[in-house]
């Protein structure tokens, strides 16, 4: 999974709010000043609002401003309200047709990518705006791996949601 140019700027989009949590900033102003061309900056506000971390206000004095207590909105959710959801494999999720990847019961990687995708869910789901933003806190790991054998691996997977959309 690769982070999108979208979801760099909708993040500096979001840290300018962060920053101003009392008033209303222009989208061109965040813009230009977070380097991010407009109309781009149009679209992402517009996926945080329907996210209902922005709130959009129209008119001479119109912009946007936090809709959400930036304590309680995490990078995952911002992440996914710009990109959808977060995955490292596409084999996880469904197809285009609905089904599931035809090869995922006897896939020795399945377990792996499962795991790996929950691990960065989870530690996307651990730090909010606030915490990056305004008290430049970010998050590391600490601890290691462990290797289980392939039907744990996919049993613990499949209890955390194993379709790359575990909760953090």
């Amino acid at each position: 999974m690769d982070l999108s140019r979208k979801t760099d700027y909708a993040l500096k989009m979001l840290s300018a709010l962060v920053e101003n949590p009392d008033g209303v900033l222009s989208v061109r102003t965040v813009a230009r000043n977070a380097d991010v061309p407009y109309s781009f900056a149009r679209s992402i506000q517009h996926d945080l609002a329907v996210a209902g971390i922005v709130e959009n206000t129209r008119g001479a004095n119109g912009g946007m401003r936090l809709s959400a207590d930036p304590r309680e909105v995490t990078l995952l959710q911002v992440v996914e309200a710009v990109q959808g959801p977060v995955a490292l494999s596409p084999c996880l999720g469904a197809g285009r047709d609905g089904a599931t990847c035809p090869n995922r019961s006897e896939c020795r990687y399945t377990a792996v990518w499962c795991n790996a995708t929950n691990a960065l869910r989870a530690m996307l789901g651990s730090v909010t705006l606030h915490q990056l933003v305004v008290e430049r806190l970010s998050p590391v790991m600490e601890g290691s791996f462990r290797l289980v054998p392939e039907p744990q691996a996919r049993a613990r997977c499949d209890s955390a949601g194993g379709e790359g959309g575990a909760t953090a």
